[in-house]
């Protein structure tokens, strides 16, 4: 009990900030992110931004930090005047597990709301390497949905979407 309220107390103590995702850790952690997005899905289904999607001015791209260590990034993105998404969000493997995730998903979508946007989407992978993605969508508030945006429908992908 000690140590997890101990891992809760440090992400508390974590910093959510705009970042540039030119910056060299975020570019490694990005990479890693796309890894893993490759190696989970098919090409055609792998939906994550590198760093040049990542710099579009329709994009808001965030970094946790502890201690100026990245734990974390997210970014979210304009669909339409009411709509956003929530794009390319990756927890680095040691902090997984303490709230750096969650705390991104709130931060977002606390942003999204300030912004205006009425409805916040995102796609992940339907394969089982996602299944912690998913559930943590789901205890955010995020339902099953069809595809939005320029998604198709596809077996490999989970849509998800929260009114705000």
């Amino acid at each position: 009990m000690c140590w997890t309220l101990r891992k809760f107390v440090a992400v508390l103590e974590g910093e959510i900030s705009i970042d540039d995702p030119r910056a060299e850790d975020v570019r490694e952690l990005l990479e890693r992110h796309l890894a893993f997005a490759n190696l989970h899905s098919p090409p055609e289904d792998v939906h994550a931004l590198d760093v040049d999607g990542l710099v579009d001015p329709a994009v808001m791209f965030f970094s946790f930090r502890l201690h100026g260590e990245l734990l974390g990034v997210a970014a979210l993105t304009q669909l339409d005047e009411r709509h956003a998404e929530l794009k390319s969000m990756h927890t680095a493997r040691a902090a997984r597990g303490r709230g750096v995730g969650r705390a991104m998903v709130d931060h977002l979508v606390g942003v999204a709301r300030d912004r205006g946007f009425r409805r916040m989407s995102l796609e992940t992978g339907s394969m089982p390497a996602f299944a912690p993605a998913r559930a943590l969508y789901a205890r955010a508030g995020f339902r099953p949905c069809g595809p939005f945006g320029s998604y198709r429908l596809s077996p490999n992908s989970t849509y998800m979407s929260m009114a705000l």
